[in-house]
């Protein structure tokens, strides 16, 4: 039994070759992925984008250290993750697939008042609203003309002044009537 639990911890160089090896090749790999399907999958992440970050990752981490599936087998679950991730990003950039996958964008906070009912449907606590303020450089609430919970989960600061340009409202959810 003994010697059971400690071969779980026997670790060879032929091992640790094999981990270090696997561990510069799915890099490798990794990184032309990231050229052949742009930056974009790391960048401004949205929930499908997270949700393929962190499959990416589990998949990366069973390779390197040597878990099934093994390096080509993960390799070529790599690869479809990334063209999974193509082609969500080419179906998000019509209008309906857009509407399917991503969430609208949510005014959150209109004319220095927070929307309570809008901060429920996004699951955001109003502590986490003023934060977002905070950080958007805001020192009065009055000086908020809009606050929109956006599809990647960040919240957009607009502040009061000069007329909000309508293209950049087109699609926010929760705006008042004029």
């Amino acid at each position: 039994m003994l010697d059971d639990v400690l071969a779980l911890f026997a670790f060879t160089w032929a091992n640790a070759i094999a981990v270090v090896v696997s561990a510069v090749i799915i890099y490798v790999v990794f990184l032309i992925y990231v050229r052949l399907f742009g930056a974009r999958v790391l960048a401004q992440i949205s929930t499908f984008d997270g949700l393929i970050v962190i499959m990416l990752g589990a998949v990366a981490g069973r390779v390197i250290l040597m878990d099934v599936p093994w390096l080509p087998a993960g390799v070529l679950g790599l690869g479809t993750l990334f063209v999974l991730e193509a082609m969500f990003g080419e179906l998000r950039k019509r209008s309906l697939g857009n509407r399917i996958l991503n969430q609208a964008p949510l005014a959150v906070m209109v004319d220095g008042e927070p929307q309570d009912a809008a901060l429920a449907k996004a699951h955001l606590a109003h502590d986490e609203l003023m934060s977002a303020l905070r950080q958007a450089g805001v020192r009065r609430l009055a000086e908020v003309r809009l606050a929109v919970f956006e599809p990647h989960g960040r919240i957009s600061v607009l502040g009061v002044g000069d007329d909000i340009d309508s293209e950049l409202l087109r699609g926010v959810e929760g705006l008042p009537s004029s």
